[in-house]
């Protein structure tokens, strides 16, 4: 008797077999090539490509002396350095440019670059983190809704928020303030006592610039290479005629029109992006944070390695806006800028150009996220809806001074009337004069 397994019956064929049955709807992959365009494009683009910026001798949260070995450091106030308060050691952080190549390659990007500081945030990051002393054994815990440093209640270590964790608090780069806290009082007085003649009595009387706070602003810093095309009609003044008189008197021009397309290539080099949301709503009935983008520009190539320990002594907001929620806002100040670098070629259309379509196609971006300095003084005003909440912002590098100061309507309007009674007496003078 033979002990082989017999083969397997063969497997039937024709109709009816079941591999002749047609599979299940949805168990093919879906051709990319049936989809709408923008879904396309979304499925197709590459990942963004990653470069890690986070400096490993600061993963344990501790920023240590190079000298002596002390973690109780602290930002040299007016300049870039890091001071140790045992031996007193200073030492400049390496910048962000020369670290990790930020200022090159500009012109061949491709796609999207991000640093790992500006990854998307995680959904379920949560503010307060904890570290385990390496000094004692303790648990410190920081909040970094508000703070970036602690120390070791036991021991005395100073702890830094140096890790790049997925909650859109710690950046790639800081930029350390150099305007002191009384230059800053300073300016913001200066500036309000320019305008002390119509503020709200009720400022005048609240206010105190040494209640100013300086806060680290996130903001993402932008590369990219951009082509745009916008085109137009463009009118050439040929003649110009009035008809009538006195109070029927109008004037008439004729104009030629033309058809007007342009297109350029450039590149942007650190374009700033608030990425707080709070920041960027621009809201003027409730707010007046349009004031902070008129102290820019920031010398953001100054930018050093993330660490902690330049935030001693200073507030910060965290980043709540990832590159994707961004890239509309992106897109508007680039062609912003196309409109900008076409100006000169126009110039012929003395009636100027009104733009009706605009396109835009970006190459290439590169993305990293930063802490960019601002001394910042606040005064709510109540009234409707909330009331309006007023700033004044002081540029932490430059001292460049912008503000909103509430001021008492009547003595505008009053101020309005008499200068226009005076300016209207003038004008009847010189009338009179002439005839």
């Amino acid at each position: 008797m033979s002990n082989a397994i017999p083969p397997p019956p063969p497997r039937p064929s024709g109709p009816g077999s079941p591999q002749d049955v047609p599979p299940p709807p949805g168990s093919f992959p879906i051709d990319p090539a049936t989809l709408p365009k923008a879904i396309r494009d979304e499925i197709e683009a590459p990942d963004p490509v990653a470069i890690d910026t986070s400096a490993a001798e600061l993963k344990d949260g501790l920023n240590h002396c190079p000298k002596c070995g002390a973690t109780d450091i602290r930002h040299k106030a007016g300049s870039d350095l890091l001071i140790c308060a045992y031996c007193r050691n200073e030492w400049h952080g390496a910048r962000v440019e020369e670290e990790f190549g930020f200022g090159e390659g500009i012109e061949d990007l491709s796609g999207t670059v991000v640093a790992s500081g500006a990854r998307d945030i995680a959904a379920d990051a949560a503010s307060l983190m904890s570290f385990k002393c390496t000094g004692c054994g303790a648990e410190v815990t920081v909040n970094t809704e508000s703070a970036m440093t602690a120390r070791c209640h036991w021991c005395r270590h100073v702890f830094g928020v140096n890790e790049q964790v997925a909650n859109g608090a710690v950046p790639d780069a800081v930029l350390p303030f150099h305007i002191k806290k009384d230059d800053a009082v300073a300016r913001i007085r200066q500036f309000v006592d320019k305008r002390r003649l119509f503020a709200l009595k009720a400022f005048k009387e609240q206010f105190t610039p040494e209640n100013v706070v300086g806060v680290y602003l996130p903001y993402m810093i932008v590369d990219g290479k951009v082509s745009a095309a916008v085109a137009g009609q463009g009118e050439i003044e040929t003649r110009r005629y009035t008809t009538g008189s006195g109070d029927k008197k109008k004037t008439y021009y004729d104009a030629d029109v033309y058809q007007v397309e342009r297109q350029v290539d450039f590149t942007v080099d650190d374009l700033t992006l608030e990425s707080s949301s709070e920041r960027g709503n621009l809201d003027t009935r409730a707010n007046t944070n349009n004031i902070i983008n008129t102290i820019l520009p920031f010398d953001t190539k100054n930018a050093v390695k993330w660490n902690a320990s330049y935030l001693a002594g200073y507030s910060s907001e965290k980043r709540d806006l990832d590159v994707e929620q961004l890239r509309p806002r992106l897109e508007d100040q680039l062609l912003s800028i196309a409109r900008a670098q076409v100006l000169e070629s126009v110039e012929q259309y003395d009636r100027g150009v009104r733009w009706e379509r605009e396109g835009i196609t970006i190459h290439g971006t590169r993305w990293v996220a930063m802490y960019l300095p601002v001394w910042l003084y606040s005064y709510h005003q109540p009234g409707k809806n909330g009331g309006m909440l007023h700033y004044i912002a002081v540029n932490g590098r430059t001292g460049e001074t912008m503000g909103s100061v509430p001021v008492q309507q009547w003595k505008l309007i009053t101020a309005a009337l008499t200068v226009g009674t005076f300016v209207e007496g003038i004008a009847l003078w010189i009338l009179a004069t002439q005839s």
